[in-house]
């Protein structure tokens, strides 16, 4: 999903470029077919394979915590692989600030809003207490974590806090849906939280991706010039209202309905979605995410034809070719798919069949955000088939969007690891055990990079990252001075 999340905040200029919406097929499919569980609990079973003591890797090898998450997330979704999502959640409860802050690589004093968000949904997600997730208290971290009265229209917006000036705030849509969601699954939903998710929305029902311009925060998506209205943002936002709602918060439920009338406005003639900026070609993250959302919302018919669409780029042993062995994997659009048929999934390519995979088949699934872990997938009666695509001129991939935010909790509340509802996500001492990997970059606060490469953004990111670093220990050393 999920939700790998995208670019920092400083990368902003470079995806914000306008939605288009030209109908590139993302699969060479024919009629549309209602979700097929058989479908998801392949993908899931291909995914739970690609773990190892517990995580996902990154592309460049280590723990991806967040990708590590939108794993957990997909295998919950259908409720398979049960140990695999057992061992994983035990390894991110004794990981989360390796996730959420900066500890690992000795910067100390950062909490990241949006991970911690994410961490705090996530445990729920999986049966865990998210108010003693590794000895943390992950709803009181969000909490303390949102912006308050004194901020003006900003209130309720789920923040970082850190010790020094980093400026502004990196937290997104993404981050302000999974708080809403995460909140409303822990207990009680503050309406201040569910009204900022609200003033990203635009009057013609789409969401803005990021709350901020280069002058600063703006009020609200319909007071920011040109605001993009993202896919991936608006099928997110969509799915953590209607949960909202069914919290008793007001305003959300019409705001959910008018982002999924947006939505349906969005897809492709063949059941496909794409995202915005580099994510714009039909992909099948933006497709998975767009096809929950519309089915949380009743969009049923919709909701189906993006479950085909997705269908039609996934690997099975009948039409995988030289990728046969990877069946249930699922393409991020028609010309990986093809790729992999003719020469099989890469080890260069792999990590983006991972990121596809967790997020594309939430909308195979089609069990909403808020009931994940509650409800179980719909069965389906007959496959829905998975005919290998007559790939049309597809995007050339970049970051995927979904959600996987990289973003931190703040300091613990001490005690033991947590008393985990069903399913128990206890697991052996070896599955807990820490990895013996070096810790890589620090995970950026942004957006998901599930999906598409992304090897030359990370480049520019460790640059920024790298600057950042410069900047904090010059402004440390003044300070001292």
């Amino acid at each position: 999903m999920l939700l790998s999340r995208r670019l920092a905040t400083g990368l902003g200029a470079i995806v914000a470029t306008t939605v288009v919406t030209a109908a590139v097929p993302l699969a060479g499919v024919a009629a549309p077919a209602p979700a097929d569980a058989a479908a998801a609990r392949d993908a899931t079973s291909w995914l739970a394979g690609e773990f190892a003591d517990g995580t996902l890797p990154g592309p460049y090898g280590g723990q991806d915590w967040g990708l590590t998450i939108d794993g957990i997330i997909a295998m919950s979704a259908t409720g398979g692989s049960a140990p695999t999502r057992q061992a994983a959640t035990g390894q991110v409860a004794a990981h989360v600030r390796s996730y959420n802050s900066y500890d690992d690589w000795g910067i100390e004093g950062f909490t990241d809003g949006g991970a911690t968000a994410k961490l705090l949904y996530v445990a729920s997600a999986a049966g865990a207490d998210p108010t003693d997730f590794g000895g943390y208290d992950l709803r009181a971290v969000t909490l303390s974590l949102l912006a308050g009265a004194d901020a003006g229209h900003q209130r309720g917006r789920i923040t970082s806090r850190t010790t020094a000036d980093s400026g502004p705030d990196a937290s997104n849509t993404f981050d302000q849906s999974f708080a809403v969601l995460g909140l409303a699954r822990s207990g009680d939903l503050p309406q201040d939280t569910v009204d900022f998710l609200v003033r990203q929305q635009c009057a013609a029902g789409g969401f803005r991706l990021y709350p901020d311009t280069a002058d600063g925060p703006s009020p609200s998506c319909d007071e920011q010039p040109g605001a993009t209205l993202d896919v991936d943002s608006t099928a997110m936002a969509v799915q953590a209202l209607l949960a909202a709602a069914d919290a008793g918060a007001t305003g959300a439920s019409d705001a959910a309905r008018r982002g999924a009338d947006w939505l349906v406005g969005q897809q492709h003639a063949d059941g496909s979605f794409g995202g915005s900026g580099p994510t714009t070609g039909a992909n099948s993250n933006s497709t998975g995410l767009a096809g929950q959302a519309l089915a949380a919302a009743g969009r049923d018919s919709q909701a189906a034809q993006a479950a085909h669409a997705v269908a039609g780029v996934q690997l099975t042993a009948a039409n995988g070719g030289a990728a046969a062995g990877d069946a249930g994997a699922i393409a991020y659009h028609a010309e990986s798919f093809t790729s992999a048929v003719t020469a099989g999934i890469t080890d260069t390519d792999r990590d983006q069949w991972r990121r596809a995979t967790a997020q594309a088949l939430l909308g195979l699934a089609q069990v909403p955000l808020g009931r994940i872990g509650l409800d179980l997938p719909p069965t389906s009666p007959t496959p829905t088939g998975t005919a290998t695509p007559t790939p049309t001129a597809s995007a050339t991939p970049t970051t995927s969007a979904t959600p996987t935010p990289t973003t931190t909790p703040a300091g613990p509340s001490p005690s033991a690891t947590g008393s985990p509802a069903t399913p128990s996500p206890t697991v052996s001492s070896t599955d807990t055990a820490a990895p013996t990997t070096t810790p890589a970059a620090p995970p950026l606060p942004g957006l998901p990079t599930t999906g598409a490469a992304i090897i030359g953004y990370v480049l520019v990111a460790l640059l920024l990252i790298g600057g950042g670093v410069v900047l904090l220990v010059l402004g440390r050393r003044r300070r001292a001075a």
